[in-house]
């Protein structure tokens, strides 16, 4: 007797619209969310250079973290430091994405481009 594939619901989705374009070219890597944040997905990221930590980038900082580099792949509420997966390549639309004080979409452009994602506008 033949064994078939079976297909189940095996829950359901609603799409934020984070990503703007082709999913395949989407590159992401694990990083860890330094303890005492709760980010959510499509926060931008920067590292700090002391612990190799990831924080909601702030364009303040001092500890290197002032420089966008990754967008979070999910939510993260980081009581400890906390593994979490974050995009390092891709096309994001910028309506989904979280920015730290003092950051703006045009002041974290070509940064990110430079490092292979580009930000698109468009309503969500």
């Amino acid at each position: 007797m033949p064994n078939y594939a079976s297909f189940a619901a095996a829950g359901s989705t609603t799409p934020d619209k984070l990503i703007a374009g082709n999913s395949d070219l989407l590159v992401a890597r694990k990083v860890t969310i330094s303890s005492g944040q709760t980010l959510t997905r499509g926060a931008v990221l920067g590292k700090v250079t002391a612990t190799a930590e990831y924080v909601l980038s702030l364009s303040g900082a001092s500890d290197g973290s002032q420089t966008p580099d990754l967008i979070l792949a999910e939510d993260v509420t980081a009581t400890v430091d906390t593994p979490a997966v974050a995009y390092a390549r891709g096309d994001f639309n910028t309506a989904g994405l979280t920015l730290g004080a003092s950051h703006t979409v045009a002041s974290i452009t070509e940064g990110l481009r430079a490092k292979g994602i580009t930000l698109f506008s468009s309503a969500l």
